[in-house]
């Protein structure tokens, strides 16, 4: 169709900050990888140190929370019904967070602590933007109320990990915080991975998988029991590790019977399949690293929970580093691939739809992908996380280099396969049709 009016200012916004998150995180991901492969024998031994600190925000900051950052404003509208539109600001607040995050890992690299803790407070600003966005939409949204709840406590934990993020960074300069640094660095960790990242995964989990799967929505009272039980052992756990109380196994258990109440009722999905949508592939890899990143949160589980009694020693201290990698990158980091698997199609595709006015429907999104590269993109996943973590576990620079080449490979053939869907989306030109038609493909977009 030709002719098209080009979008305006606002409707390039909401284009482009999406994808710009998106890039910004591949991006975050590939560097972590490459810095890992430059040095490998510096990670595999005792990780809190400063150049390692920065490769850890790659992933935290870099792929994990801008991935995130990228999909709520496509998860909110389709899955959360909740209007959440791009606006001049958003932009802001991306710029802002890609200049904090190079500038808070440059100066990590170059221990220049001053400039790192303003850059992280850059960051900091404009993650926290975002989430009171999110809260202002909320409301709005016609999901569970159940649902809503794990969308809110993940915003306000984010405020809670980054303000003591902060805190942390002007800590390296100043020296003001009381107790051990370590136990502080473990309480802001958990307190940002589990508390706003596993948080999100779980209460947009109950919305997307059932459409990944495809399966029918749950819904019910039990729903609250994730919310609740995780929110639980997250304080618990961030006060405990905070004063270095021996107890922290009890929040652990807390935390552990919180995904345990998440998989019930994945499991309850997976035994509720919904009729699949024509054309639909029958080996989904959207699926695959979903499963993949679930078997990673049961290894890292384990983990936890052997260090949370375990007395602190260098077996301790090469387990913790090993349970960071299956944490963050097996589980976190890999359902961000499940999630983009489906997402970004969808995404494209919408754009190139409402592009034409609705006058001319792309390609279904379902067969967007290129079969090849999602399975090599699954292989380098599926050897990296495991080579990696067992090369921390056992101090070997050589596998840690392994497993980072690996992973590379993945993100680096994931990142490819993300760009071709969106180019061949955009340059895909069908047949005007009827409203008729149009509304039946967009019903059932397999067809």
């Amino acid at each position: 169709m030709t002719g098209q009016p080009k979008p305006s200012g606002v409707e390039s916004i909401a284009r482009t900050v999406p994808l710009i998150y998106f890039g910004a995180a591949h991006l975050a991901l590939t560097t972590a990888c490459l810095a890992v492969l430059w040095s490998p024998r510096s990670v595999a031994g005792f990780f809190y140190h400063a150049r390692m600190v920065g490769i850890v925000h790659l992933v935290t900051l870099g792929w994990i929370t801008f991935s995130i950052l990228g999909a709520i404003y496509i998860v909110g509208p389709m899955a959360l019904r909740m209007p959440l539109p791009p606006r001049r600001g958003d932009a802001v607040a991306c710029a802002l967070a890609l200049s904090g995050l190079v500038g808070m890992v440059g100066h990590f690299w170059i221990e220049s602590f001053a400039g790192m803790a303003w850059s992280a407070a850059a960051v900091a600003a404009a993650v926290l933007f975002v989430a009171a966005r999110i809260l202002d939409a909320l409301p709005k949204s016609s999901v569970p109320r159940a649902i809503k709840l794990h969308i809110a406590l993940a915003c306000i934990n984010i405020y809670l990990a980054a303000s003591a993020g902060v805190l942390l960074a002007f800590d390296k300069v100043y020296h003001f915080l009381p107790g051990f640094v370590v136990a502080n660095v473990f309480a802001h960790a958990n307190l940002a991975a589990i508390g706003w990242a596993s948080m999100l995964v779980v209460g947009i989990g109950y919305r997307m998988l059932p459409m990944t799967l495809p399966s029918k929505m749950p819904s019910g009272p039990s729903l609250y029991a994730s919310a609740v039980l995780l929110e639980a052992g997250v304080l618990g756990l961030f006060v405990a590790l905070i004063v270095r109380s021996a107890l922290v196994w009890p929040w652990a258990l807390i935390i552990v019977a919180g995904f345990g109440a998440f998989a019930r009722h994945v499991i309850w999905m997976i035994r509720s399949p919904a009729p699949r949508p024509a054309g639909a592939p029958r080996l989904d890899f959207g699926v695959l690293h979903a499963g993949l990143a679930g078997l990673a949160l049961l290894v890292s589980i384990v983990i936890g929970l052997a260090l949370s009694i375990a007395p602190t020693s260098a077996w301790t201290l090469q387990a913790a580093a090993a349970y960071g990698v299956v944490g963050l990158l097996g589980f976190l980091a890999q359902m961000v691939v499940a999630v983009q698997a489906r997402l970004i199609p969808m995404f494209a595709w919408y754009w190139s739809f409402a592009r034409s006015h609705g006058l001319i429907v792309p390609p279904p999104p379902l067969s967007a992908r290129d079969r090849t590269l999602q399975a090599l993109t699954l292989t380098g996943w599926a050897i990296g996380v495991p080579v990696l973590a067992t090369g921390m576990l056992r101090m070997s620079g050589s596998m840690v280099a392994a497993g980072a080449a690996a992973l590379l490979v993945g993100v680096l053939l994931g990142a490819l396969d993300n760009v071709c869907v969106l180019v061949g989306i955009a340059r895909s030109r069908c047949a005007p049709t009827s409203a008729a038609r149009t509304l039946k493909i967009v019903l059932d977009p397999g067809r």
